[in-house]
């Protein structure tokens, strides 16, 4: 019998297999299948991603300006340039477009960068045409808030909003770019900035160029009786210091983020006994800090976008007015754009 009780026995001392050797065994003959693997997020080409910018931007532009014609009865066809701009003309402003929503997008510009270069390029202009030309302050925030967001809306929906702009933890200095007071300090100081410059232009050259260049201008009195703080109205002085905020955003929160580089210690320790002429000359014109290059960087874009987004809408938009014109009120603006950068910048390395 004792055999027949360790028949009996065997099996059932033999212990059952685990539940994790039955989870890891081969389904149908093939490799282990893995249980929980990551799901992948489908990305566009970065061609693609950039037509599709290019299309969703000048969509809204003229769908937007469109719904705007209707709503304010075609206020600015009053000021309207007479002829209306040639298609040569046309293809100038579609261009230049073009050309900065490609800056933008090479750049590695985001949505709230792009928002602070649109408001600077096209704010001279609106500006002009409510404080000069009689139309509504609300009709020429509407077109210049359409096109901020022809802008901002694509890039915020095909790329990320930088880490710089959006205080991402492990950001240098973030603690400086979530300080409020901070960021009411520094754009107070941005937007005085803007005033103090426009107001020295309207008292050095602004009326005259004005009367001059500007054949069919309403008045002049906002540029003639300026005051240091109050620059034709109270709408005035806020755009100024809206401008001045836009400057802050795009120059000084990527400047005061951006880390210190390996080349920034090279920089440092750089012997010009031991260098080359040629890397001595590279090291005078370019030596900079990495901070000190970005904000340079960036000053000159946003001069840029001002001083040739402030001509097209001046020259090529609004009745009578003259190329050369164009140019002088558009210096002004970018005046203030460079001297707001190197405040901006004086404060971000201090």
């Amino acid at each position: 019998m004792a055999p027949a009780a360790e028949a009996v026995d065997g099996p059932a001392a033999a212990s059952p297999p685990s539940l994790a050797a039955v989870a890891a065994r081969p389904r149908g003959g093939g490799a282990l299948e893995p249980r929980h693997r990551p799901a992948r997020r489908a990305k566009l080409p970065e061609a693609l991603r950039f037509a599709l910018v290019v299309v969703l931007s000048f969509s809204i532009a003229a769908l937007g300006q469109a719904f705007l014609h209707q709503m304010t009865a075609g206020e600015v066809d009053s000021i309207a340039r007479q002829p209306a701009p040639t298609t040569t003309e046309i293809a100038v402003l579609a261009g230049w477009r073009l050309l900065a929503l490609a800056l933008g997008w090479l750049g590695d510009f985001d949505a709230v960068d792009l928002a602070a270069l649109a408001l600077l390029s096209h704010g001279p202009a609106a500006h002009l045409t409510s404080a000069f030309y009689g139309i509504r302050a609300l009709t020429a925030a509407a077109y210049l808030g359409l096109d901020v967001v022809s802008t901002f809306l694509p890039f915020l929906l095909l790329r990320q909003i930088s880490g710089a702009h959006s205080a991402a933890p492990g950001v240098p200095n973030r603690e400086i770019v979530v300080d409020r007071g901070i960021q009411v300090l520094t754009g107070l100081l941005s937007g005085l900035t803007y005033t103090v410059i426009l107001f020295l232009a309207s008292r050095a050259y602004l009326p005259t160029a004005l009367v001059l260049y500007f054949d069919d201008i309403p008045t002049i009195i906002p540029a003639a009786e300026a005051g240091m703080f109050f620059v034709g109205s109270p709408l005035t002085q806020a755009a100024t210091m809206l401008f001045g905020v836009a400057a802050r955003s795009f120059i000084f929160t990527p400047t005061v983020t951006t880390p210190p580089t390996a080349q920034d210690q090279e920089n440092a320790e750089f012997d010009p006994v031991r260098a080359t002429l040629g890397e001595t000359v590279a090291w005078n014109l370019w030596g900079f800090t990495s901070r000190t290059k970005v904000s340079i960087s960036r000053t000159a874009v946003a001069m840029l976008f001002t001083g040739v987004g402030t001509y097209l809408q001046c020259a090529l938009t609004i009745n009578g007015v003259e190329s050369y014109g164009a140019v002088v009120y558009a210096s002004a603006w970018v005046m203030a754009t460079l001297v707001t950068g190197l405040a901006m910048k004086y404060v971000a390395t201090v």
